[in-house]
């Protein structure tokens, strides 16, 4: 039987600052319904059982929300759209840009901003070395890309001189932050994600200016 995805909450969304209309709820069910649907040919998450979904990948994708400055986003190695989707079904007036190397998973990310008719989101399929963007974005997030500091060096080109980088990751890196140079962390946030056991921590680092 499909999953419905109808444990999806909105007022746990809102405990974690993030409030939706129910028409953009009903987009956040449609989503996992069009990932389960396309997860069962495609492969494009491998998270099981199906109800951890929820907490796995739409609450800890909101989980930043109130973290991130406004501005236009790049979300990159976004995969099957995390975070970069639900930021943009939650913040329509933001424009996103969903990059990914995998064809099948920007070919599934381009059918669900077509069903859901997200106006505000732009797919790309490229490797971040061979990506030729010339316009300088305001936030850019990662939840699985890399290591910091591949990130670092990666997105830095990409980011305006007074935006930011974000990275998720699991629990505290102290290893990975003692290989960012000095000044570049602006700050380590732990996340609350509901119902999810699991360490949650966001990394804000300032670009690096290439001269």
């Amino acid at each position: 039987m499909p999953q419905d995805f109808s444990e999806l909450s909105g007022s746990i969304l809102q405990e974690m600052g993030v409030v939706v209309t129910s028409k953009q709820l009903g987009m956040f069910r449609q989503y996992l319904v069009l990932l389960d649907k396309w997860n069962q040919v495609y492969n494009i998450t491998s998270v099981t059982p199906k109800s951890m979904w929820v907490s796995t990948h739409l609450y800890d994708s909101c989980s930043i929300i109130s973290t991130l400055p406004s501005g236009f986003l790049l979300d990159i190695g976004t995969g099957g759209g995390f975070p970069g989707l639900p930021i943009a079904i939650a913040q329509p007036e933001r424009d996103v840009v969903l990059l990914d190397r995998s064809e099948k998973k920007t070919t599934f990310l381009k059918q669900v901003v077509i069903e859901l008719g997200l106006k505000n989101v732009v797919i790309e399929t490229s490797r971040i070395e061979s990506y030729g963007r010339l316009k300088q974005f305001d936030v850019i997030v990662s939840r699985a890309f890399s290591e910091l500091k591949i990130f670092l060096r990666s997105a830095s080109q990409f980011c305006d001189s007074g935006g930011a980088l974000f990275a998720m990751k699991g629990k505290y890196p102290a290893a990975e932050l003692a290989e960012i140079p000095a000044g570049k962390v602006r700050q380590v946030k732990k996340l609350n994600v509901p119902e999810l056991n699991a360490e949650r921590h966001v990394v804000e680092l300032v670009p690096e200016i290439k001269i």
